[in-house]
């Protein structure tokens, strides 16, 4: 893993960190996704990817998440700015699944 990824990383995620959770995607299922777990799954995975290699089992949870909000961000509205939020978390978890690639290398 090069020192400019991991930089990029923790500076996505200390952005994501600043950026308020979207009031109305509280307690709201889009496309069979619960948001707020959505965004808690990924966080954990990141956080585990800013403090070394992601083992298999984060890494596969880390790609299905990367899957939903895929799946799921044609359907977000973008009241509260909740489309950028939900594109920085799937950005955020995207450099974090190919960290994850090229500490398997």
């Amino acid at each position: 893993m090069s020192e400019s990824e991991l930089d990029l990383l923790s500076r996505l995620w200390e952005e994501h960190m600043r950026a308020p959770f979207p009031p109305h995607m509280r307690g709201r299922e889009i496309e069979g996704e619960d948001m707020v777990l959505l965004d808690a799954d990924i966080a954990g995975c990141v956080l585990s990817s800013l403090s070394g290699p992601l083992d298999e089992k984060r890494h596969k949870i880390l790609l299905i998440c990367l899957a939903a909000v895929e799946k799921v961000l044609p359907s977000i509205d973008d009241e509260d700015g909740a489309t950028e939020y939900y594109k920085h978390l799937r950005d955020t978890a995207a450099l974090a699944v190919e960290l994850g690639k090229a500490n398997t290398r």
